[in-house]
């Protein structure tokens, strides 16, 4: 092997070593919150959504989920973090370390049958009404589903500055 090829390869691996710890670092940063923030990160979002005439999208889910991860892989996608940062503000909702294990309350308030799975999506006007909760789990096999189904959904309920 010449030092051309010897040199080549040894960039190959140190950046597949450096995007590997990337990714390991992206993947081990905590997506949802303390299980205790739920409400109260529910009430800022209704306050700032209040005065920024956006909507609100309340997120539940857990950081064991791969579903509800391919979710916030597809909100940061260009075409649907635009639309997210000029119509809504997410609000991201814990629950359980291992599984659905807890904020069933804050779920049932908004509508979120927990039991059909998790991701699981409410939307609510700049005034805190509810629009839409998903009642079947719509979002639960997120790994199988069309990418543009999420941008979707985000443009049927953008509303028009609600």
């Amino acid at each position: 092997m010449n030092k051309t090829m010897i040199r080549a390869t040894k960039s190959i691996a140190a950046a597949a070593t450096l995007l590997a710890a990337s990714f390991l670092a992206l993947a081990a940063a905590p997506l949802y919150p303390d299980i205790t923030r739920a409400n109260a990160d529910i009430e800022a979002a209704q306050k700032e959504a209040k005065q920024t005439h956006r909507r609100v999208i309340i997120d539940f889910g857990g950081d064991w989920c791969g579903d509800c991860k391919v979710l916030d892989i597809n909100f940061k996608k260009p075409e649907n973090e635009a639309v997210l940062k000029a119509h809504f503000i997410v609000v991201h909702v814990n629950v359980g370390s291992k599984g659905i294990e807890t904020n069933f309350d804050v779920a049932e308030r908004f509508g979120i049958p927990l039991k059909k799975g998790v991701p699981a999506l409410a939307v609510l006007d700049s005034d805190g009404k509810l629009l839409y909760s998903q009642k079947n789990g719509e979002f639960e096999s997120m790994r199988k589903m069309d990418p543009q189904s999420v941008n979707d959904f985000l443009k049927k309920w953008q509303g028009t500055g609600s």
